[in-house]
């Protein structure tokens, strides 16, 4: 069998793994690639701590096992790239900033696949990189980067190409996920959550990419320009994320049959596609509401093999890792018949505020009689039905409750909780939280 010679970028948590696997699974990787797969060179600042991980022999790293300065490192990378001996490297660095784009685009400008599990890099900047990818006819496998070693790439770019995705939702962030999960199963707040998500390993020390929504941001961004040829930016999605959810708030959604998750949601509709990230009142009976801990779930509706649900792992150094042997092997084998761009659809992103759902509403006030009755007359004026009210929680000086609507337009809730405001600005203590009700 031909060679198919691999180069690693970054031999860390992510990086360690892929070399273990392509050492410990050669001659099966080999077989199934029909070609027969070398890793060849590794280039990473701390060899001998990546080395150690996963029992990676040091001679397969450039400088011989030796620390590099990150001058060294780059002369390697300039050399790789323009080595006739590599057909594809990996880029497990991480990071979005011009050094690591440079060098996607260079490896695809060089004639070489690329594959990585680097969602910021793709979501933020990725125009560029499938642009050259394109125009130089190599591939980019990114499987790793949505989800780890759950296949929703795979699923949506093959085993969907005979039917039409509606809808995209699901649980694409692991720490968040603890956190909520935690909340509702213990009766925690935020921060007791937080630290036990740090101290279980499931949350970094800065978790902050994780909570504030970022991290699934990415993710969604990724399977809309999958699923419908869209792009999307951060900027559209403007994330919500988990850091504000309180005890009350998980309390309110018990109270409808709900929970509360994370949710990446894309649907299209009509020509136009809605696309948020943010925590959502998620009913018992779907199953995105049972999915608890760390674990990442993606729910596909289509519109003639209805709904498929894909479960598993989104995180983990080896878990990973199979996603990236397993884009190395696709491409070993497959790349002289693979298309080299994503096709662009012409859909238009509509506003969130212009989106249809059931939300619910959790109003925090002044503790005075009649506020229930002043908010939900606002809410009847804007053309909104009310399918529940809650109880109020009556909290020192101040009262707080939730209010379920029929489907409504965000932009009816906004004009409703403007119309509160203007009629007696004394009541409303902060803005109210907003969450639509997914069933």
């Amino acid at each position: 069998m031909k060679s198919y010679n691999i180069a690693i970028f970054g031999c860390g948590i992510v990086g360690s793994g892929v070399a273990r696997i392509l050492l410990e699974m050669n001659k099966e990787l080999s077989q199934r690639a029909r070609h027969t797969i070398q890793l060849k060179r590794i280039v990473e600042l701390r060899p001998k701590t990546a080395s150690g991980k996963n029992n990676i022999p040091l001679d397969l790293f450039c400088g011989g096992g030796k620390d590099l300065t990150a001058e060294e490192a780059g002369k390697y990378i300039d050399e790789i790239i323009h080595s006739d001996d590599i057909d594809l490297i990996v880029e497990t660095i991480g990071g979005s900033n011009d050094f690591i784009y440079d060098t996607a685009v260079r490896i695809c400008d060089a004639g070489k696949h690329l594959v990585t599990a680097n969602k910021a890099l793709l979501a933020l900047r990725g125009k560029g990189i499938f642009e050259a990818a394109r125009k130089n006819k190599v591939s980019i496998g990114f499987e790793a980067a949505v989800c780890a070693a759950i296949p929703v790439i795979k699923t949506i770019k093959e085993s969907f190409t005979g039917d039409s995705i509606i809808s995209v939702s699901g649980i694409l962030n692991g720490t968040s996920n603890y956190i909520l999960s935690m909340m509702q199963n213990e009766k925690l707040e935020f921060k007791e959550a937080l630290k036990l998500a740090q101290e279980g390993g499931y949350a970094e020390a800065d978790p902050t990419l994780d909570i504030n929504g970022y991290d699934a941001s990415h993710k969604l961004i990724l399977l809309a320009k999958l699923a419908f040829g869209i792009d999307i930016t951060l900027e559209q999605l403007s994330p919500i994320g988990v850091e504000n959810i309180k005890r009350e708030d998980i309390d309110f959604a018990e109270e409808i049959n709900c929970k509360i998750k994370l949710v990446c949601y894309a649907k299209r509709e009509n020509g136009k596609i809605y696309a948020a990230v943010k925590p959502m009142m998620v009913k018992n009976d779907n199953f995105l509401s049972s999915v608890n801990g760390a674990t990442n779930a993606v729910r596909l509706i289509n519109k003639y093999s209805g709904r498929h649900i894909l479960v598993g792992s989104g995180a983990g150094s080896l878990e990973t890792a199979s996603s990236i042997v397993a884009d190395i092997v696709f491409i070993a084998r497959y790349a002289e018949k693979m298309k080299y761009h994503i096709e662009q659809t012409n859909y238009d992103f509509i506003d969130a505020k212009h989106f249809v759902f059931p939300y619910l509403i959790v109003f925090k006030t002044v503790d005075i009689p009649g506020i229930t009755g002043l908010v939900t007359t606002s809410i009847g004026n804007q053309h909104i039905n009310i399918d529940t009210v809650s109880h109020n929680r009556h909290i020192k000086e101040y009262a707080v409750f939730s209010i379920a609507t029929t489907p409504c337009t965000l932009k009816q809730i906004d004009d409703a909780i403007a119309e509160i405001k203007k009629n007696r600005p004394d009541v409303l203590l902060g803005e109210p939280k907003v969450m639509p009700i997914l069933y």
